[in-house]
């Protein structure tokens, strides 16, 4: 008893706090970051390649977790530059994933990967955030779909009885099923088509990364993939540059827009944002694009409230809401906010009512936020990485002092957030 008490006031005691003092002018410009929801795919991806060069790697800590994980397994991964990662799978060998696996969801990438090389893989149940209920079902499916047997023990057991190759119909557009999916077919000899396939930015970039390694693919940024393999391995050596990270873009416009400052954001790849620039212009936010830069200016006029719902991409996906409905406290009028898919990630709106915001949450799915509002600091928790981004966002508009807990999310997908708000003249400290 006095053992577990301890570790938990240990674990307590280690947690790291943002402390922001809000209501500052902000100006200059914010390097966009590559994209994490890239990032770990194409890690995952490696397990196919010997040797790759990743560049525009975010050094964050769910790229560190799968970096580690891949050493683990026998690969040797090396930073060669600021974010530029040199991984080697020539070693790589066919044992249980670690626990390190549960530090993230995205770690059961590592499934398809592992799956098409070794024809077997164990493991753990892969965490991540807490945003509501993400069942396997549409991996899980799409693997037996192609000759894969399940076995859900204490960990996860996928062996290959027979690969044919075929059809593989998914339940939901799931982007990491999908992508699962992807990595298999990648290692097969077969061909495989998915239908019902995610076509967000991260799965074209996997994709392309994959067809520069050899595989064979039709389809890309549509919901039908055609897939030709490559057995044992594909191309001995590839690079792939990571893409701009499209939430990063969301998240720092509505930064800048809500503290009426004038900010440039670049590099950015504006085929993957019209749904973003549309609810930017809907909601009277000024701001221009040219070439690969996108600049934020101050207001015109008050920013106007507009209807804010997730769908399937190219709409508004769900991770880019929790800041744009921030930016909806801000706007006059009522806002409905959508969050389709996931039952529990509307803790951010009772953060931000903590903090002064009209809002009411009228179900799992949906909230109401009448604005504008004044914010003011308080103390407050990120519950995952996109409400964390929002928190900050808050915190930075908010009169007087917001200290955000649960930072550890935040980190999980932002690299240097501290700094690169620093740079813009935000007050922000860790403690």
């Amino acid at each position: 008893m006095f053992l577990l008490l301890g570790r938990l006031l240990c674990y307590k005691f280690i947690m790291s706090q943002l402390v922001i003092n809000g209501a500052r002018p902000l100006a200059g410009q914010i390097k966009i970051s590559g994209s994490k929801n890239s990032a770990v795919p194409l890690i995952a991806a490696t397990v196919l390649v010997e040797e790759t060069y990743l560049e525009n790697i975010p050094r964050i800590k769910d790229v560190e977790s799968m970096l580690e994980i891949i050493s683990f397994l026998g690969g040797k991964c090396e930073w060669v530059g600021a974010n530029k990662v040199f991984i080697n799978t020539k070693n790589l060998v066919s044992q249980p994933i670690p626990e390190t696996a549960r530090k993230l969801r995205a770690s059961i990438l590592l499934a398809g990967s592992m799956l098409a090389r070794f024809g077997e893989v164990e493991l753990p149940y892969p965490g991540g955030d807490v945003i509501g209920a993400r069942p396997l079902d549409t991996h899980l499916n799409g693997f037996k779909d192609l000759g894969v047997a399940i076995f859900q023990e204490e960990n996860l057991r996928l062996k290959i009885n027979k690969l044919d190759g075929g059809l593989v119909i998914l339940e939901e557009p799931s982007v990491t099923a999908t992508e699962n999916i992807l990595l298999l077919a990648a290692g097969m000899d077969h061909a495989v088509e998915i239908r019902l396939a995610a076509a967000e930015p991260h799965v074209q970039d996997l994709c392309h990364m994959l067809v520069s390694a050899g595989v064979e693919m039709t389809g890309i940024g549509t919901t039908t993939l055609k897939i030709k393999g490559r057995r044992p391995l594909l191309k001995n050596i590839t690079t792939h540059t990571v893409i701009p990270d499209e939430l990063e873009v969301s998240a720092f416009a509505v930064l800048a827009a809500a503290t009426r400052s004038t900010l440039d954001l670049a590099p950015v790849s504006f085929e993957f944002l019209d749904a973003v620039m549309l609810q930017l212009r809907k909601m009277n936010v000024n701001f221009s694009a040219v070439d690969n830069c996108l600049k934020i200016l101050p207001p015109e006029a008050l920013y106007k409230s507009h209807r804010l719902q997730s769908g399937l991409y190219p709409k508004l996906v769900s991770d880019h809401l929790p800041p744009l409905a921030f930016l909806a406290t801000q706007a006059e009028g009522a806002t409905i906010v959508h969050e389709w898919m996931y039952e529990a990630r509307q803790s951010y709106i009772r953060e931000l009512m903590k903090m002064g915001a009209n809002a009411v949450i009228m179900d799992p799915h949906r909230a109401l936020i009448i604005g504008p509002t004044p914010l003011y600091g308080k103390e407050v928790t990120s519950y995952d990485i996109r409400s964390g981004m929002s928190m900050i966002v808050a915190a930075l508009v908010a009169k007087g002092q917001t200290v955000i807990s649960g930072v550890e999310h935040i980190d999980r997908g932002y690299e240097d957030l501290e700094g690169r708000l620093k740079n813009i003249g935000a007050d922000i400290q860790r403690i």
